[in-house]
């Protein structure tokens, strides 16, 4: 008699932000390093969310396990990375809608409870911005600073969850979440 397979949980590793708007782009950017780096399991889905807004229930619903990146607005001096976990996500996630068809992450998850498949675990790590202003720089340099501790916290969260993964071995070059001359070195070259 064989034992039957019990499915691995899905999880989603999720940066969400806007790239135009400066520090407003650090989830985006941290996903992508983190996507760089790191050679995630089948079970493991790491997506560029973006300003998608709406379009990310169905990506939500169906995690188990849910890690976010995001530029949250704390409050605090700019570069301070918070690891926000449970019932206390959706308190930061509202934060400054760059426009008003955008839709903020709260609203992301309140659909995916209201649809009875919120995640059973969530985790979000921000950064509190500098600058949410600057149309079409790159993040400020104490933001930039934090996206290694923001990635080093990540693998942290997903250790705890029991989410194995590895560094990608040299030479494993990966086309990147973005492409199109928008990745982090394509579109900060164009400035230089």
């Amino acid at each position: 008699m064989t034992t039957p397979q019990i499915a691995a949980p899905r999880v989603l590793v999720l940066g969400i932000g806007n790239i135009l708007w400066a520090d407003e782009g650090f989830g985006v950017r941290a996903v992508e390093a983190f996507d760089r780096r790191y050679a995630a399991p089948e079970n493991v889905t790491v997506l560029d969310g973006g300003t998608q807004g709406l379009y990310l229930v169905q990506h939500v619903t169906e995690a188990d396990f849910l890690l976010v990146f995001d530029a949250i607005d704390y409050g605090l001096e700019p570069g301070t990375l918070k690891l926000v976990e449970g019932g206390e996500v959706p308190k930061f996630t509202g934060a400054k809608k760059m426009s008003l068809h955008q839709t903020g992450f709260q609203e992301v998850l309140s659909a995916a409870d209201l649809l009875g498949k919120y995640p059973r675990e969530v985790a979000l790590i921000g950064c509190q911005p500098l600058d949410l202003e600057d149309w079409g720089g790159p993040l400020t340099a104490p933001v930039r600073a934090r996206i290694e501790t923001a990635l080093a916290l990540a693998c942290e969260v997903l250790r705890n969850w029991g989410v194995e993964f590895a560094e990608r071995a040299a030479g494993d070059e990966r086309p990147g979440l973005l492409g199109n001359e928008i990745d982090a070195l394509g579109y900060e070259r164009r400035d230089a």
